[in-house]
């Protein structure tokens, strides 16, 4: 029997699901709802490796998968990182968010471009893209599960504050990457 959708667009679709579930237990006004909130951040990041790991394994790339996945993880990333600059109201997570989400919307611009060039490949997520991401997650569940300025807290902003320098120096490899092209004709 063939599943009308494939295993890894379905968990992709089902981070995109979990954006509005993860705000809205985040505000409520329950006990223990930023560790939930928390939790469905994590769920989201796990479904962000199995739904690579599963396309790749079981040979279901797709399109919309490849369209759909970035969008989701920026998607989820971002709105975390605004709920995130709310809830602490400091310049101490403003400074990386807003760094994380321009560099997000930079990269996105440049991939778009360099793949109407034909050039995609050479703006390819990196190893250190990779590690970036990995460490913004880290912080983002950290900051969510926290109370603000807590312990734990800080060990999730100094992971942001290196989320962050790992997204600036991504974001100069793939400048430079595509530099010759963005220079062509001034």
């Amino acid at each position: 029997m063939k599943f009308p959708i494939k295993i890894p667009n379905l968990l992709t679709l089902l981070r995109i699901v979990l954006i509005p579930v993860f705000v809205l237990v985040y505000y409520l006004p329950i006990e223990n709802g930023h560790l939930i909130a928390a939790g469905i951040f994590a769920l989201a990041g796990v479904t962000d490796y199995l739904d690579g790991y599963l396309a790749r394994k079981l040979n279901q790339s797709s399109p919309f998968g490849a369209f759909l996945d970035p969008v989701a993880d920026k998607l989820m990333v971002a709105v975390a990182l605004v709920m995130l600059v709310e809830t602490f109201a400091s310049v101490w997570i403003t400074i990386p968010a807003v760094i994380i989400v321009s560099r997000e919307i930079v990269i996105s611009a440049l991939r778009e471009w360099m793949a109407e060039l034909g050039k995609r490949a050479s703006v390819a997520v990196s190893f250190v893209g990779k590690v970036k991401t990995s460490l913004q997650m880290l912080a983002i569940f950290l900051l969510v599960a926290a109370e603000p300025f807590s312990d734990m807290s800080w060990a999730g902003i100094v992971s942001l504050y290196a989320a962050a320098l790992l997204t600036l120096w991504s974001m100069v490899a793939y400048l430079r990457a595509a530099w010759p092209d963005l220079t062509e004709d001034l």
